[in-house]
């Protein structure tokens, strides 16, 4: 089967020979995740699910970048200081539920990244089953420098990849993460020239179209109920934890300070 779907602004969906690409782009350098284009990137993992035709899924950003996180300048987003702790608590489940929908595809999905990956893209491509990186990628996750907890239920994903130790490491010190060092600790899976992820995460998920598919569903299932079974229950509270930390006196601090460029002075308030 093969053909592009266009039933969202942000979102292209490509089939050929079992293997969907699902492409989405902000139209900028950044392609940061709003909130239209997380409810996008859910609502096509959810189609993508039942699509018996589609073997492997290969997930990409635009020509420039995978993604730079969250998009703090969305109007929806920011809405959610004024909503109600109920309303609050919703809002925030657009991350989660997006990474949900992408670690809930039984077929096989390959994330294409190139440039860096950001937070909330961070927590996205841990949800999918292999990553594929330019050479100069860099991953980074800056939300604890910010004063905020790591949420979208990420953090299980990650330590069972590289070990707690350097999920600790990864996490805490927001520090930009290499490709190649990326490899070595086991977060990505190959490392690749610039601007050939695409290429060889596409190569790789033909190699697996061209398998029997319900064996390797199978497959698939039973490996992530064994790696995954306590990250639900370790990481259930998570948003409401980054409720607290949002609020915080110090997450004002940290992005003040960031804002402008000086040193942060942190009191756990």
């Amino acid at each position: 089967m093969s053909g592009s779907e266009s039933a969202f602004e942000f979102v292209s969906i490509t089939k050929t020979e079992g293997v969907a690409t699902v492409a989405f782009d902000r139209g900028d350098q950044l392609n940061a995740l709003s909130s239209d284009l997380m409810t996008e990137l859910t609502n096509a993992a959810r189609a993508l699910k039942d699509d018996l035709s589609v073997h492997a899924i290969v997930l990409t950003g635009n020509n420039h970048t995978f993604s730079a996180g969250a998009d703090l300048s969305d109007a929806k987003l920011a809405a959610r200081r004024e909503a109600s702790l109920l309303e609050q608590r919703q809002l925030v489940r657009l991350g989660p539920d997006m990474c949900q929908a992408w670690e809930d595809l039984e077929q096989m999905t390959i994330v294409a990244l190139e440039n860096f990956c950001i937070g909330g893209g961070v927590a996205l491509a841990l949800a999918c089953d292999f990553r594929i990186a330019g050479q100069s990628t860099h991953l980074r996750l800056p939300e604890v420098p910010l004063g905020m907890n790591m949420s979208w239920h990420s953090l299980p994903r990650l330590a069972t990849l590289v070990g707690p130790a350097r999920a600790k490491q990864f996490t805490v010190l927001g520090e930009k993460l290499f490709a190649d060092e990326a490899l070595a600790w086991g977060m990505i899976e190959r490392v690749t020239a610039d601007g050939e992820a695409l290429t060889a995460a596409q190569e790789m998920a033909r190699k697996i179209a061209g398998l029997p598919p319900i064996p390797v569903r199978m497959s698939k299932q039973a490996i992530n109920a064994a790696a995954g079974a306590l990250h639900y229950p370790t990481t259930f509270m998570d948003r409401d934890q980054f409720l607290l930390t949002a609020q915080s006196n110090d997450q004002r601090e940290a992005v003040a300070a960031f804002l402008e460029k000086r040193t942060p002075k942190f009191s756990g308030n």
